[in-house]
């Protein structure tokens, strides 16, 4: 069933309701859960233990170990010149029904493939992409849509293959199944090649801050989420999400990342529902986490795209924030807005940059050629009540006049490009770009 936006509808539901895997030139460190971290470190006790019991390793092979770790240290120690990253971001991947139902085969398997296709180039040159899954991937629960959403992991497998290699979890939806569902869509992603943050299995899973050194530079990633609809998880139940308003515990992760790595993101699933501006907590809350040691900041939440801009840091540098990055594939309708202005959730925004370390700079990492470029999702269906389809998102550059006219909203609501242009003005200028 479909559930169309009402913006008090909605206000009322949220009321109530280590191991390393290298891949080229990349290395994950997703650790996964604790009990996985306590095996590891209880098989390297045993192996320990079984060369202690052959007589242990004499001080010469230690001196001869150690000898080769430096050596093997000297590159990066020595390392002259500038490395780069290729770094991209994407919104709120929001499954609703439209979308599995239009993806569903004949032999009930799910291709969502050609959901995301027609956004291929913008993420084909990118080495690190960061996607906030919305929806709870896993398959313990049928496919269901707002507002308790789980989507089938064929969509999971999907956009990993479209090339997103880090996935957020950090949302409101992420509790919609309860810790059944939580754990499950962990363990979907446990058996991707992905880094995947903002949701963790315990406690000390939420301390295990996720990192990936890619050419050189090390990223860490943290994520927090504003509310999560009303629901929560008790002391003895599995599972562990961390609140934007947990501030001591946020600093000290943040400054404990900001030791671990050259690029800190923080995704932040925060902003006013459907608004395109700004609020108080979005504008005092993201100069804070600079302030602590957030390089880049990823924002979520509001599936309406914002402003983004420069901070300056402590240090001298600048950090980069996208204070909304609106959704990416999605259907929702949002055709209600007190203020007329319609169609803001259909629009968002695909974020690129290069990120650069200088090496002769004392390693100093600057954000270059930093882009917002505006992408749609677009539907189609004969009216409110029939099963929409065509479901995907485009390039907002690529989407013709002719493609527009077909749109749903544009149909039923009378969204056009006047409307687009309104939204995509929240985007400064140089940053705007089209590919």
């Amino acid at each position: 069933m479909k559930i169309k936006f009402f913006a008090p509808v909605l206000a009322a539901v949220m009321l109530t309701a280590s191991c390393g895997v290298s891949v080229g030139e990349v290395t994950f460190e997703d650790n996964k859960s604790a009990e996985n971290s306590a095996a590891a470190d209880g098989n390297n006790e045993a192996n320990t233990e079984k060369t202690d019991e052959g007589g242990g390793a004499s001080a010469e092979q230690s001196a001869e170990s150690e000898g080769q770790s430096a050596e093997a240290e000297k590159p990066q120690e020595t390392r002259t010149g500038k490395t780069v990253v290729r770094f991209a971001c994407a919104g709120d991947n929001l499954i609703h029904d439209n979308i599995y139902v239009d993806a569903q085969n004949d032999d009930g398997s799910y291709d969502f493939s050609k959901c995301y296709a027609p956004c291929k180039k913008l993420i084909e040159d990118t080495d690190v992409a960061v996607l906030n899954q919305e929806t709870l991937v896993n398959d313990m629960f049928e496919p269901s849509t707002f507002p308790l959403f789980s989507t089938p992991t064929e969509d999971g497998d999907a956009v990993v293959d479209f090339g997103f290699n880090v996935i957020s979890m950090s949302n409101n939806h992420v509790l919609d199944k309860g810790t059944d569902g939580l754990i499950a869509s962990l363990d979907y992603w446990d058996t991707k090649d992905v880094v995947h943050y903002g949701a963790y299995r315990d406690e000390a899973d939420a301390e295990n801050i996720r990192t990936m050194e890619v050419n050189g530079i090390t990223f860490a990633f943290l994520g927090y989420m504003e509310h999560t609809n009303g629901f929560f998880l008790s002391d003895d139940e599995p599972g562990e999400v961390v609140y934007i308003e947990e501030r001591e515990r946020i600093e000290r992760q943040v400054k404990e990342a900001d030791k671990m790595a050259d690029v800190v993101v923080v995704s932040c699933h925060f902003g006013t529902e459907v608004e395109n501006d700004l609020n108080a907590m979005q504008m005092e809350f993201a100069p804070q986490l600079v302030e602590w040691g957030a390089d880049l900041i990823i924002g979520t939440q509001a599936h309406a795209l914002s402003t983004c801009e420069f901070i300056d840091k402590p240090d001298g540098g600048r950090a980069f924030v996208y204070y909304g990055l609106g959704n990416f594939l999605n259907t929702m309708y949002d055709a209600d807005n007190p203020d007329g202005w319609y169609g803001r959730s259909i629009l968002g925004i695909f974020g690129k940059m290069d990120i650069v370390k200088d090496f002769d700079n004392g390693g100093a990492v600057t954000f270059e050629n930093v882009k917002a470029i505006p992408v749609i999702s677009h539907y189609e269906g004969e009216s409110w009540d029939s099963m929409w389809y065509n479901c995907a998102v485009y390039p907002y550059g690529d989407y013709t006049d002719e493609m527009f006219s077909r749109h749903m909203m544009y149909q039923q609501a009378g969204v056009n490009r006047d409307t687009m242009a309104h939204y995509i003005s929240y985007i400064p200028e140089e940053f705007l770009a089209y590919e």
